[in-house]
């Protein structure tokens, strides 16, 4: 027992040991986060608001997708899901060597049947609402129109982010900045020093491209399974320029640089709070099985705090290769294309009939009009259904509320939707598809958790800071 423990304490004292990087491996770490903070962290001008570059440059590509003659991204989202669909079929039936001896196209192409179903289901929609043809109900711009907007979207996204995201994650800036301020962020959201580069990423980029980021993290070792669902669920906060459209559609862009700040203040609270409650305070601390723990925050004894970032930087950055980038991309590439955009199609658009043909949503949402009300908001059990039907997808309740006559109201309640964070059609699936160990019941109950706290908190703060 007692040589157990000398052995634990040895690996622990070596895992701290403070190792010579090679200067060469200093300035790979260097370069690649200079421009990878540059594309990602830096607010430029965009017209009325802000934007980072990584935002322009998704902008350039989608621009580029769309030629006068065909939405080429709407083309390749059609095609992804009927080759997907096409091969899990003939790998079901054949089973050809090609796919069952490469681990990775096996996992992609052996579907459980519910995944099975989803990828059926959203090839059946994706057809009817590209050559809208079928029933309206199905293809209309209300549903599997929607849908195929919201997954032309993530073609340009991820075309962008996947070979772009390593800048940030592989050449050691997260280790820089983790051990420069680690003290601060453990204790106000739980999550590692580390993580500062990734909140700030997912704070300002694009909801989607930052859940990919985080789970990313996990599924590589760096993030526990609750540090990855906390952050994921926390800060994959819409962007800048995104907030600007919601602002414009709902009549508040008048008011956006306050209506802006109450969600950032709004948000840091709430990450406070839901990060130190069920359901995110009860997922384990454990890491990825098929990676392992990879990070070490320990920092030796007599080594300066500079010394020790730009160690563990240099020796991140030297593992860091082009080959590792481009298989990494590739991953996120084939993941996001051939396996969460037929279950975007899928069950997206069906929520989204739920919400337009059903009652559903009126009925369920009226104990959410009582707490409305309570808080001091008017017309509480018109708008009531906006508070429930944003888990579905981000863009239906700034569309609820874009006619409703009371002002006040519509800054709240989309300020409100802004903050909810979980939205299934982009982030939702994202950590579902991921190795991150976390249900639709988690995703849920953190939605309505944040529902609940943010309503308050924006009506208190926009009686204080806003005048209608």
């Amino acid at each position: 027992m007692e040589e157990m423990k000398n052995n634990a304490l040895a690996e622990e004292t070596t895992a701290v040991e403070l190792e010579p990087v090679k200067k060469k491996n200093i300035w790979k770490f260097v370069l690649a986060s200079v421009v990878g903070a540059f594309l990602f962290l830096v607010p430029i001008p965009n017209g009325t608001t802000f934007t980072i570059p990584i935002g322009m440059v998704i902008d350039w590509v989608a621009g580029l997708l769309e030629l006068e003659t065909i939405n080429l991204a709407s083309l390749l989202v059609l095609v992804f899901i009927t080759f997907s669909t096409i091969v899990t079929i003939i790998n079901m039936i054949f089973k050809p060597a090609i796919i069952q001896n490469n681990e990775s196209m096996k996992k992609l192409f052996s579907p459980t049947p519910l995944y099975f179903i989803s990828r059926l289901i959203g090839l059946v929609v994706v057809y009817m609402a590209y050559f809208n043809v079928g029933p309206e109900m199905i293809r209309s711009g209300a549903t599997g129109g929607s849908m195929l907007g919201v997954s032309t979207t993530l073609i340009s996204v991820v075309m962008c982010i996947a070979f772009l995201m390593p800048l940030l994650t592989d050449f050691g800036i997260m280790e820089f900045v983790g051990v420069l301020i680690r003290k601060v962020v453990k204790p106000l959201f739980t999550v590692p020093g580390r993580s500062a580069i990734d909140l700030m990423t997912s704070w300002l980029g694009a909801s989607n491209a930052a859940a990919i980021l985080t789970t990313r993290q996990y599924e590589t070792g760096y993030y526990s399974a609750r540090e990855a669902a906390t952050i994921s669920m926390n800060f994959s906060f819409v962007s800048i320029p995104f907030c600007f459209v919601i602002a414009k559609l709902i009549g508040v862009d008048e008011k956006f640089t306050v209506f802006y700040l109450i969600n950032l203040i709004c948000g840091v609270l709430m990450a406070m709070i839901v990060s130190r409650i069920p359901p995110l305070s009860r997922i384990p601390d454990t890491y990825d099985e098929i990676a392992g723990k990879q990070i070490n925050e320990e920092m030796p004894e007599g080594v300066s705090k500079l010394k020790w970032a730009l160690n563990l930087a240099g020796h991140r950055a030297e593992g860091a290769t082009l080959k590792g980038v481009a298989k990494s991309g590739l991953h996120v590439y084939s993941s996001m294309f051939l396996d969460l955009i037929p279950v975007v199609m899928a069950w997206g658009t069906i929520v989204l009939i739920l919400v337009e043909y059903t009652p559903i949503f009126d009925f369920v949402s009226i104990p959410f009009g009582w707490y409305m009300d309570l808080v001091g908001i008017e017309g509480a059990k018109e708008v009531a259904p906006t508070a429930l039907v944003g888990f579905s997808d981000m863009y239906i309740p700034p569309l609820m509320l874009a006619d409703y006559a009371i002002e006040r109201t519509r800054f709240i309640m989309g300020s409100v939707s802004l903050l909810q964070i979980i939205y299934m059609t982009e982030v939702g699936l994202i950590v579902l598809k991921s190795r991150v160990p976390v249900n639709v019941g988690h995703l849920f109950l953190v939605f309505i958790e944040r529902t609940i706290i943010a309503i308050p908190l924006v009506t208190l703060l926009t009686n204080l800071l806003v005048t209608f």
